[in-house]
């Protein structure tokens, strides 16, 4: 029997953690997240500032994004730094997906593996176009959740020779460098970073974890902290830096922009959109430090979201209820 359109209006297509998991390819999704960020420095997207509800130990977060060819979506992140100690992601989280010409509910998926590899994606994004092309050191700063998304991202647009991890937690930084031939455990940040041609900060420290002073010239820095009570990374590297941004909207206070950013001049920054599509120019010199502030943006989810919802419609994943 034929499904009328009614039916199909009511039915919600429920996609998976695993599911997810497995419909994602990281190269696919940093050129996805490309196109995305030309889309916001043209102006074509709309992505109101995100706001939170908070709670004494953390916050949920509200992003609502549209992304042209993409759809309407919005993003429930919970934010709970010390979730750690509970063995669970500081960063929980749902994404809706709704049609953007009828605005028809689509599919609520797991958001959580979203939020980590579409933040790496962007961040790889970044060393692929500022990073020096002889960058052959990469260093993580965190080796949780996000140092694994990076190590797997990174890898997929440089090709390192050697990989260094740096963790709060030696055990921590142990395991994750096993995973990966030419990586290995550093003692501490200081260690890891001198020398290294890119640094990703992956931490929830509510403190900087690097001092400008230890980047090799022409380093590369990405930094993708979002801890409400402090900034991951230290002044000097910020403002010394060449700083890019996925939008200057990372200026705002938190929760919709960056701390290291608040109160500084907005016109200081480059959008990786704006480099992507040459209305402004990427790494200007072999010797200049370039610097990538995420603060995480809509687009980023709407972009990783369609890869997903089309992976599942061609491969006949989830699970459809109706509503």
């Amino acid at each position: 029997m034929a499904t009328t359109a009614s039916e199909e209006t009511s039915e919600l297509l429920i996609i998976s953690q695993a599911e997810v998991e497995r419909l994602v390819d990281l190269d696919e999704l940093v050129e996805a997240v490309a196109r995305a960020f030309v889309e916001v420095s043209a102006g074509r997207v709309s992505v109101p500032p995100r706001v939170a509800a908070r709670t004494p130990k953390g916050l949920l977060g509200v992003m609502p994004g549209y992304l042209p060819g993409a759809g309407l979506e919005s993003k429930l992140v919970a934010v709970f730094p010390a979730n750690h100690q509970l063995g669970l992601p500081s960063h929980l989280a749902l994404i809706a997906l709704f049609d953007e010409e009828t605005g028809r509910p689509l599919a609520l998926m797991d958001g959580t593996y979203i939020t980590a590899v579409r933040t790496a994606a962007a961040s790889a994004l970044s060393a692929k176009l500022l990073a020096r092309p002889d960058a052959c050191v990469l260093a993580i700063l965190g080796a949780g959740v996000q140092g694994r998304a990076h190590l797997e991202a990174l890898s997929r647009v440089r090709k390192f020779h050697e990989i260094r991890i740096a963790s709060r937690s030696q055990a921590h930084a142990e395991a994750l460098a096993s995973t990966y031939a030419s990586a290995r455990a550093m003692s501490d940040l200081e260690q890891a970073v001198r020398g290294a041609d890119v640094v990703c900060c992956c931490t929830d420290a509510a403190e900087p974890v690097l001092a400008f002073e230890w980047l090799k010239p022409g380093a590369h820095v990405t930094s993708v902290g979002s801890n409400p009570a402090g900034p991951e990374l230290d002044p000097d590297t910020v403002v010394k830096g060449r700083l890019f941004v996925e939008s200057r909207v990372a200026f705002s206070p938190p929760p919709a922009g960056s701390a290291e950013l608040v109160g500084l001049d907005p016109a200081i920054a480059t959008e990786l959109g704006e480099v992507l599509s040459g209305a402004a120019p990427g790494r200007a010199a072999e010797h200049e430090i370039t610097v990538y502030k995420s603060m995480g943006h809509a687009v980023e989810d709407a972009a990783a979201a369609r890869l997903v919802y089309e992976g599942a419609l061609r491969e006949g994943v989830g699970r459809r209820v109706s509503i």
